[in-house]
């Protein structure tokens, strides 16, 4: 299949673009800039410019393709929804497949529960308008719609954990938000990034899919290993949500959240068996820690 990826070279798109690869896809990825476009070629993909503020140029862009994977956001509404409608709309009566990248933040807070796909959604503030995107993923007549929704991503020394990793440099311990009571849930990327491919290849459409990785985390034991990597000793330290707020403002809410899940869906509907390390390994003697 010809797919194009966008958000290709961030975090969750380099990996999904490698992994597509891998299985013998022909990737296009989305290139906003010189820089993006220079590291795609370096790579062996090949690169298209377009950025998510230019709809038109985006919906032009996906005439020629099979497949189209989401992965790429502002974090804004205002820019986010306005181009997967644009591409949705493109794509709209060919049968062809988009994949949009949401998260389990729009369940919100599982208050001790664990939860799936079909669990009625109370999105935290700070997607609370993805939900929306969601439906339009799912509802648009032919075209076969998919949603992921990724715990907290973590491998290749990258994404959130970092927040706790590199607390230490500055405080001495790994520092956390809130109390550390919550859980979260998780998924290693290149785990992730395979799901990604099943995916594409495999869903029917009107596929939702959770992608965690085992139970989920309390965080005050993430911390701590974080702290072990980073050559802490385990020292960790809390950071009250409302001193947080000040500088994150509702990504510190989201990151607060209690939530446990079940993947059994997407390892029931597409045999996908995360392999990869826990979260705790990772960061005590992973990619994470301390060289």
């Amino acid at each position: 299949m010809k797919i194009l990826v966008t958000g290709a070279t961030g975090y969750i798109g380099g990996a999904v673009v490698d992994a597509l690869k891998r299985a013998g896809h022909q990737v296009v990825g989305l290139a906003r800039s010189d820089d993006a476009r220079n590291k795609l070629t370096q790579r062996g993909v090949q690169a298209v410019t377009g950025d998510l503020a230019d709809t038109a140029g985006l919906a032009a862009l996906v005439k020629d393709l099979d497949a189209v994977v989401w992965t790429a956001t502002t974090n804004s509404e205002a820019v986010d929804a306005p181009a997967v409608a644009a591409v949705l709309d493109a794509l709209k009566g060919t049968d062809k497949t988009f994949v949009y990248t949401s998260g389990v933040w729009v369940h919100g807070d599982t208050r001790g529960n664990v939860v799936n796909e079909e669990t009625p959604l109370s999105a935290a503030a700070l997607v609370a308008w993805r939900p929306a995107v969601e439906q339009r993923t799912l509802g648009t007549p032919g075209v076969r719609g998919i949603v992921i929704r990724p715990g907290i991503v973590y491998g290749k020394g990258a994404g959130i954990p970092t927040l706790l990793t590199s607390s230490v440099k500055d405080h001495g311990a790994a520092r956390y938000m809130g109390t550390g009571e919550n859980h979260w849930p998780v998924v290693f990327v290149e785990d992730l990034a395979d799901l990604y491919v099943r995916a594409v290849e495999k869903a029917p459409a009107g596929t939702v899919l959770v992608a965690v990785q085992g139970p989920s985390v309390k965080v005050k034991d993430v911390a701590a290993a974080a702290s072990e990597g980073a050559g802490a000793g385990g020292k960790t330290v809390a950071w009250p949500l409302e001193e947080a707020r000040k500088q994150f403002g509702a990504f510190a809410d989201a990151l607060v959240l209690d939530q446990q899940f079940s993947a059994q869906h997407a390892q029931k509907l597409l045999g996908w068996t995360p392999k990869g390390p826990g979260i705790i390994d990772e960061l005590r003697s992973g990619s994470y820690a301390r060289r």
